[in-house]
């Protein structure tokens, strides 16, 4: 079963200064601090690109794991896809999507994955994970949006 998540952050910046935050490799270890999630292989600092890789390395639930991600798709300034290569989740696929109006960027996360483990893992999605998911994608742009938004004064 596939799970989707959305979630809308306005940010008064830029649509450059976001989407350049938002693919920005420290800034997401910055930002994931709480789960202190270091980027180990791939792309490890700077801004990440299409066709780049980086992977992660987080605790979650008290437990380290690691996630690599390839960028799938990227339009400057518009958009960028980040998917799953190797990791926990049976399929993970992250769309960062941003439009700027009147100098304010709206940007729209939208996670779709699917969890293994049949029954049970539909379940920790249920009564954990989904929840999680939501909780560290508001705490990172909640980061994202500090930073933008000092970034244009």
């Amino acid at each position: 079963m596939m799970t989707t998540i959305k979630v809308l952050t306005k940010i008064n910046a830029p649509i450059q200064t976001v989407f350049d935050l938002s693919r920005n490799v420290d800034t997401h270890q910055q930002s994931a601090d709480f789960t202190k999630e270091t980027a180990i292989d791939g792309i490890t600092s700077g801004l990440i690109n299409y066709k780049e890789t980086v992977t992660w390395r987080g605790k979650h639930f008290g437990v380290y794991l690691t996630h690599k991600s390839r960028i799938t798709a990227m339009s400057l300034y518009d958009y960028f896809v980040d998917e799953m290569e190797e990791g926990k989740f049976k399929s993970f696929r992250h769309e960062h999507i941003f439009n700027e109006k009147d100098g304010v960027t709206i940007m729209k996360d939208k996670l779709h994955y699917e969890v293994p483990y049949g029954f049970f893992g539909e379940l920790f999605d249920l009564l954990f994970l989904k929840n999680h998911l939501i909780n560290f994608i508001i705490e990172r742009n909640k980061t994202l949006k500090a930073l933008s938004e000092n970034e244009k004064q």
